[in-house]
């Protein structure tokens, strides 16, 4: 097999995990062969490659997510051009995260390459640490090209501060039932209002930080963190306590940080 048609079995891999996370139906088809997996005990993530032989690259990949960023490299990168549009919202409790499954129209784009927003979802605490310092939360907004064979991460580090009035609305919403994406057609709103102000970044070859911990994604770590007021942490953390996966190694992977001005 080629290097770009095993890169998009790779993505079709990835898209399909996903695909499978955020449909019940589809979930539900899966139940009576995929494992359990958690973020402690005999399921946690130290046991994620054990527990099946498609979970094989938690335990043997050598381009893992996520990282703690020291020694990282000025480089001179493009900015990340964010084209988010406005979306009703499709929430989601997977019974690992809140997800909010994005709807068709929006994408980022860098050097002239764009991939789609499909979804975003959080952790608490932050899976990314940054010179050893984890932060309350992190926020992954995943971005996915089949048919090209790319997907990209945008993780934004969140730590306790000022009420965030997006997370506010969204926390509204959480569903009670696990596994059943709720619509609410009439609450429209647009991820671009999580960005910060200063939209620099560090950049990683990684992987998805849950099982199968499919490689080949590039990961783009914003370096300004958002806040959120500890109450809208809390009420996350009530849901999931930990959904953070441990840092993992770098391998000698190179982590280039941006330093454009607007």
């Amino acid at each position: 097999m080629s290097i770009r048609a095993n890169k998009i079995a790779t993505i079709l891999c990835i898209a399909a995990a996903l695909l499978v996370s955020a449909h019940p139906a589809l979930a539900q088809a899966h139940a009576d062969h995929d494992p359990h997996w958690s973020y402690s005990g005999a399921d946690g993530p130290d046991h994620w490659g054990d527990l099946s032989s498609d979970f094989a690259t938690c335990k043997t990949g050598q381009h893992q997510s996520p990282l703690n960023i020291v020694d990282s490299t000025p480089a001179e990168l493009a900015p990340i051009h964010f084209d988010y549009q406005l979306s009703p919202l499709k929430i989601l409790n997977n019974g690992h995260t809140i997800q909010i499954l994005y709807a068709a129209g929006s994408s980022i784009s860098i050097n002239g390459i764009a991939l789609p927003l499909v979804q975003f979802h959080f952790h608490h605490p932050s899976e990314t640490a940054i010179n050893g310092q984890k932060y309350d939360m992190e926020l992954h907004l995943v971005h996915i090209d089949s048919a090209a064979g790319r997907a990209a991460v945008v993780a934004i580090l969140i730590k306790s501060g000022n009420e965030n009035p997006l997370l506010g609305q969204l926390w509204n919403y959480i569903p009670s039932d696990v596994g059943k994406p709720v619509e609410h057609k009439k609450m429209v709103f647009n991820a671009a209002d999580f960005l910060p102000g200063d939209q620099n970044y560090y950049v990683f070859d990684g992987s998805l930080t849950t099982p199968p911990c499919s490689e080949g994604i590039k990961w783009y770590v914003l370096k300004t963190p958002i806040e959120a007021s500890p109450a809208q942490i809390a009420r996350f953390a009530r849901l999931y306590p930990d959904d953070a996966r441990p840092v993992q190694p770098q391998n000698g992977r190179k982590i280039e940080e941006s330093h454009f001005t607007k």
